[in-house]
């Protein structure tokens, strides 16, 4: 497959980069900073584009068969909320013009329901410091249950993910929906390595179509 790959530089992006080219896909890996781009495989292409650019992302993606999006403009960017809802809507709208139509987008757990009717955003505990950047992704997901034209995943990752959690790439996952999924310590947890195996497993052989999914241990 020819995949376009935004955010390629960053916690998430970096991992699906490696999945995509262990599988041998085509990739065009979406970052400002191209020189950043951790790879030499003849698999990928960087290009530069500004995700807050709905022509830009157009003309990056243009062509793929997919777009895998895990745009996050930066855990301590005060902005964070403002500017994660304009980039990942200007990235929506991009991949809608691009003429694309697979599009998986990476969010965020805050939206998982813990309880009936309670999102861990709204849990006691949860880290007033992630609270603008999961408070975004949260509403960035109602924007996407809206669309209509592309076929969209919203991926929401575990409560807890880390690189080189519980031994990188175990190359296995549970999934559900809307609650999260627990181990049997009782935790949610998965490493960034095989959340990319779960996003590319999904660009490879579509699940969740206009769905949400999680994927833990």
């Amino acid at each position: 497959m020819k995949v376009a790959l935004i955010g390629a530089t960053g916690f998430v992006g970096t991992q699906v980069l490696k999945e995509l080219i262990s599988r041998g896909h085509q990739t065009t890996a979406i970052a400002r900073h191209i020189d950043n781009i951790d790879s030499d495989s003849d698999l990928v292409t960087p290009k530069s584009a500004n995700v807050l650019n709905a022509s830009e992302v157009a003309d990056a993606v243009a062509g793929h068969d997919a777009v895998v999006s895990t745009y996050n403009p930066g855990w301590t960017n005060p902005n964070i909320y403002a500017e994660y809802l304009e980039g990942a809507q200007a990235i929506q709208a991009g991949v809608k013009a691009s003429g694309v139509k697979r599009f998986l987008v990476v969010g965020g757990a805050g939206s998982l329901e813990v309880a009936p009717g309670l999102q861990l955003i709204d849990t006691p505990d949860f880290p007033e410091e992630y609270k603008p950047g999961a408070g975004a992704s949260r509403e960035y997901h109602k924007i996407l249950l809206t669309e209509n034209d592309l076929d969209w995943t919203f991926l929401s990752p575990a409560i807890e993910m880390h690189q080189g959690t519980s031994g990188v790439r175990k190359g296995t996952y549970r999934t559900a929906l809307e609650n999260p999924v627990f181990d049997e310590n009782g935790r949610s947890i998965i490493s960034s390595e095989d959340l990319a195996v779960a996003i590319v497993d999904e660009i490879e052989r579509p699940q969740f179509i206009k769905k949400r999914f999680t994927a833990s241990y």
